[in-house]
């Protein structure tokens, strides 16, 4: 589909995103922009090492579907997957907990070596997008580890542990980003979000997709200076993919759009959410901000180009008053 570019030639957007719903406003994004004025700053605080490699789930998530070569159905891994290698590490007696598929796996094994080599992660990423022929800037939000661990009933548990292993049934009670106070953001990004003309924060989840990004030293205080808009993740109470409900829910605080907008206070200019949220309209108006209702799914690639036009209309239209 060809999305008319109107009127975009002049916006430059700098995009905030993690996991399946921030890969998917990107990649509309990315159709309705020229690249030279979309940077998308991915987080980080998911990656772990696993098997002696190092895998970056969301940075993976979100440059596989800019390429075009994400998994349709699941959103995340690979299209076109096979399973040889992990079938046989199982068989082996290896860790069967986080499945590696065999395209998936010659990502992380690249990265790994050139990360031993003493290459940085936003290096590597750039080398890997332009092989995938993702002509935009991507940039993981920082070169430095900052693992996510989630503070659970259960106890302490690295994010993927949690997340996948645990299929993210232990109740949540907080959340700490390992080495963030000495973690350094990627060199571009604080250039990306000073020469935007608008932040935007993608439907992703706010306590472990966006919170990691905006906690590095010198990010939130610039992404402060800027206009923002968010997209709220939750729609009538649920997410469409990941624990992000649940975990508003485990904190003390009803999941809603509402929520959301509140969650980011301080920083936003407006907030889009669902056509299924209009009852909350008022409750976030009252918050001071500029509110855009519409339907946020995107199911497909149409729907992504539907929704991230709509996005880039709002931001002109905020910037215009």
């Amino acid at each position: 589909m060809s999305t008319e570019k109107k009127g975009t030639d002049l916006l430059r957007v700098t995009a905030l995103a993690g996991g399946v719903g921030g890969a998917k406003l990107a990649a509309g994004l990315a159709a309705c922009l020229p690249p030279s004025k979309l940077t998308v700053i991915v987080n980080i605080g998911d990656d772990f090492d696993h098997l002696g490699l190092r895998i970056c789930p969301d940075l993976d998530t979100v440059c596989y579907t800019l390429a075009g070569i994400a998994n349709p159905i699941t959103g995340w891994g690979r299209a076109e997957e096979s399973w040889g290698a992990y079938e046989e590490i199982v068989n082996l007696g290896g860790s069967a907990w986080f499945r590696l598929g065999d395209r998936d796996l010659a990502t992380h094994i690249i990265r790994t070596n050139r990360l031993r080599e003493g290459e940085p992660l936003s290096e590597i990423t750039a080398g890997l997008c332009e092989m995938w022929g993702i002509d935009l800037t991507v940039l993981p939000a920082s070169d430095d580890p900052i693992p996510t661990q989630v503070y659970t009933e259960d106890g302490i548990l690295p994010f993927q542990e949690y997340f996948v292993e645990n299929k993210c049934i232990p109740k949540v009670r907080k959340f700490r980003f390992l080495g963030i106070e000495h973690a350094h953001p990627t060199p571009g990004v604080i250039n990306a979000i000073r020469a935007a003309d608008i932040v935007v924060i993608c439907p992703s989840n706010p306590w472990v997709s966006i919170d990691p990004i905006l906690a590095i030293p010198g990010i939130y205080d610039e992404v402060k200076q800027k206009e923002v808009i968010a997209v709220s993740p939750i729609i009538a109470g649920e997410t469409i993919k990941g624990p992000a409900a649940k975990m508003y829910c485990e904190l003390g605080i009803a999941p809603s759009a509402f929520a959301v907008a509140q969650h980011y206070i301080g920083l936003l200019s407006g907030f889009i959410f669902d056509i299924a949220d209009t009852v909350f309209e008022k409750d976030i108006k009252n918050l001071g901000l500029s509110t855009f209702i519409t339907n946020t799914v995107m199911l497909n690639e149409n729907e992504r180009q539907r929704f991230a036009q709509e996005v880039i209309e709002f931001s002109m239209d905020l910037i215009a008053k």
